[in-house]
């Protein structure tokens, strides 16, 4: 493999050896007047010396979390922070390629032009819907269910966000069992300085896009708030692809003290999108825009309440307690037959219904204290999660509109299962200072999850005519509680004040969902003793420290997946081409991911005010293999969802409030199943993704009170695809959107 492109990363690295430039704040310092306590050799009309303050000031908009930060432990572990004012980029549409740019090696598909999912992986791991991260938002839960059903269906918009913190493998000690890591979404903070400040955004765009955000925030007393509505239409690249989205937003805070407040977050998200369907790879080659349903149709209804109670006890304590819950639904209607190709006969449709009621509380004690003279940090939890969830399959209407109702539920419905699951966690990590160098920071955590499924599934033969000949239904009562302990332990060291070598352990865990157990699919078949996945990642890098004007961080991985569950293609009695879901075996991924940016016109000229000219690098070298596997055809195979080569590069440019930047976007070849099959079949569900390569234009200008963004997407007009979808949306190939222009206008008062 050719590796021009670590030029980039190498000729940016070298940067470190520059001194960085410090912004200064200096002012004189006296006493009080009324003051009696004075230093002794100090009278009291003597003027303090003077006193400068310096900080490292960078608008990257990307860096990454502390050691310490918002009642959480980070020190030794590889992370990211992603500031979306700071970005130039498309934001309207949650561009997830241009916003997660400079976080290494992640794997996006990109099949939702307007953003209203996000799905991203990384490391190997399926992004669909971003099922392998802990997904929060302000530190709470947002999945459907954590344990049984990890899929996000809302994602908040990229306008109300403040930061969005990620952090690896090693998350699983403080957040929860899942592959990826932590993905938490802080949303923007109560302005402080104003009773009353509006934000107002429209933005328009190519295929009928529109987009309206309007904000409110401010502060009264002691009391602080923040609020957002946001509407979203748009017809979508592809005929068929309607989309009308309404998002509302609440933060309200109470200061009880100087030690204490509270606080209430209110979420409220409802869609209604037309699928156009999936294609097979002869349809995607004659025309990727076509479409041949138009009467598939998908429903979303999300509702979250989440209550927050902090409390600094001391100088050195602080403890933190979030209830949250969530009341939501997904409906899925449609006509799926496995042969993508297959003309719409105008028959009932399948319909799936789902609908969650979760609540959960977790709490955190923070507590610094001295231990031989050298400070150490120690944070304990809990938490305590409550599922029930219930699934319904069965025969749709007929029709083409948006009918959610099942024909004769009383004998249609063949899949009626409810899923109660309860989670109790304990954990705790503890950073130790050995040095002012180096620490140490050891962490476990106590998982016991208890899942349930009691209902039952059935089948609806009919003849060649369509003719209802037997119905079927077989009762089913399955419970599996277990408990385990993971461990894990981070190890940080600075050799010098702008450079930190980082390393970290720690073991993984992922319960099987409630889909994996029973779901009804055209295109698959489930195994029915599927096991828990386990394994463990390991992190090894060195990165910058404190620094202004340039940033690296360039690092290895290896994660080691036992039990990965995965699909296989195989051929059943009738020679379908069919995917059979199970425990594939043992896959092994390694890898070097590698980020460096630098701001070349402040590092020449510190004192450089209006010009910035910042260029990145973002590459990932993956190897992936099933060492084991008791499938045939497996072994020594590629895992997949693994580009071996994943760059995302691009420079941007700005005089004063002006900003243009440009991206390119590179993923090689990846396999979609662990066969590693080429051909997609008449269902396209398996097969190659091949390579592409994208390009982005973005332009941002201020002038006092006003903003205009505008930004072409997909530049050179490339027709690619990032999924092959096992059912809905599709199932069969998505196809990525083709070139579109955006223009947005915000006014701040």
């Amino acid at each position: 493999m050719k590796l021009r492109g670590f030029n980039i990363i190498f000729f940016l690295l070298a940067l470190s050896s520059v001194a960085y430039a410090q912004s200064r704040t200096s002012g004189k310092a006296s006493p009080k007047p009324d003051s009696t306590a004075v230093p002794q050799g100090i009278s009291k009309d003597q003027d303090l010396k003077e006193l400068t303050i310096t900080e490292k000031a960078t608008d990257f908009g990307f860096s990454r979390l502390r050691g310490v930060e918002n009642m959480g432990i980070y020190e030794g572990k590889k992370s990211e922070v992603i500031t979306p004012d700071q970005l130039v980029a498309n934001l309207s549409t949650n561009n997830a390629r241009q916003i997660y740019s400079r976080v290494a090696g992640l794997n996006i598909w990109e099949n939702d032009g307007s953003g209203l999912q996000l799905s991203i992986g990384g490391r190997g791991l399926d992004p669909n819907r971003t099922s392998n991260f802990n997904v929060r938002q302000n530190g709470h839960d947002i999945s459907a269910d954590a344990l049984g059903y990890p899929e996000s269906y809302y994602t908040p918009p990229i306008e109300a966000v403040g930061r969005i913190q990620i952090v690896r493998g090693a998350a699983s000690l403080q957040y929860g069992t899942q592959f990826g890591g932590l993905i938490n979404f802080v949303m923007r903070k109560p302005v402080e300085n104003k009773k009353l400040e509006i934000t107002a955004r429209q933005s328009i765009g190519s295929f009928g896009f529109y987009n309206a955000f309007t904000s409110a925030s401010g502060t009264v007393g002691k009391l602080s708030y923040y609020t957002f509505f946001q509407y979203k239409k748009a017809d979508g690249w592809r005929a068929n692809s309607h989309l009308d989205s309404k998002t509302a937003y609440a933060d309200i805070d109470y200061k009880v003290s100087d030690r204490t407040s509270i606080g209430i977050d209110v979420t409220h998200m409802d869609y209604l999108s037309k699928q156009p369907g999936g294609l097979s790879d002869a349809m995607f080659v004659q025309d990727p825009r076509q479409t041949n349903r138009e009467r598939n149709w998908f429903q979303v209804g999300w509702n979250m309440l989440a209550l927050h109670f902090d409390q600094k006890i001391s100088a050195t304590s602080d403890f933190n307690l979030r209830v949250f819950g969530l009341a939501a639904h997904r409906y899925s209607l449609g006509f799926r037959p496995n042969r993508v190709a297959t003309i719409d006969d105008n028959s009932e449709r399948d319909l799936i219904k789902g609908k969650f009621t979760n609540w959960g509380a977790e709490a955190r004690y923070l507590k610094r204290y001295v231990t031989a003279k050298k400070l150490s940090v120690l944070l304990l939890g809990g938490r305590y999660y409550h599922g029930f969830n219930h699934s319904l399959q069965g025969v749709g209407s007929t029709g083409k509109n948006a009918d959610f109702n099942f024909v004769e539920p009383e004998r249609f419905i063949t899949y009626d299962y409810r899923f109660p699951n309860r989670n109790v966690s304990l954990f705790a990590e503890n950073i130790f200072y050995l040095t002012d160098r180096l620490s140490v920071t050891p962490g476990i955590r106590f998982e016991y999850i208890k899942t349930t499924a009691d209902g039952f599934y059935g089948s609806i033969s009919r003849d060649l005519a369509g003719n209802i000949i037997n119905i079927t239904r077989t009762d089913e009562y399955r419970k599996n509680g277990r408990k385990f302990v993971l461990a894990g332990v981070g190890v940080s060291y600075k050799p010098h004040s702008n450079v930190e070598i980082y390393g970290n352990i720690s073991q993984n865990y992922r319960s099987i969902t409630f889909s994996d157990m029973r779901i009804a699919n055209p295109s698959s078949v489930i195994d029915p003793n599927l096991k828990d996945e386990k394994g463990y990642s390991i992190d090894l890098g060195f990165r910058s420290h404190q620094t202004a004007f340039f940033n690296y961080d360039v690092s290895l991985f290896y994660l080691n997946y036992n039990n990965r569950i995965g699909e296989v293609q195989f051929y059943d009695e009738s020679n379908r081409v069919l995917r059979l879901r199970s425990n594939v075996g043992q896959a092994v991924i390694m890898g070097v991911e590698s980020y460096a940016e630098a701001d070349f016109f402040k590092l020449a000229s510190p004192e450089e005010k209006h010009w910035s000219a910042v260029l990145f690098g973002n590459i990932a070298l993956i190897k992936s293999e099933y060492r084991k596997s008791e499938i045939p055809g497996v072994q020594g195979n590629e895992v997949e969802f693994v580009p071996k080569f994943n760059l995302k590069t691009g420079l941007r440019v700005g005089y004063k409030k002006l900003k243009g930047s440009f991206q390119l976007t590179h993923l090689t070849d990846q396999f979609s199943e662990a066969t590693n099959a080429i051909d997609g079949g008449v269902s396209s569900v398996v097969g190659l993704i091949p390579a592409y390569k994208i390009m982005d234009l973005s332009f941002s200008y201020e002038w006092k009170r006003l903003k205009a963004e505008a930004s072409i997407n997909n530049l050179a007009n490339q027709m690619y695809f990032t999924r092959r979808a096992t059912g809905y949306p599709g199932p069969g190939i998505l196809p990525s959107d083709g070139r579109g222009y955006y223009l947005t206008l915000q006014v701040k008062i």
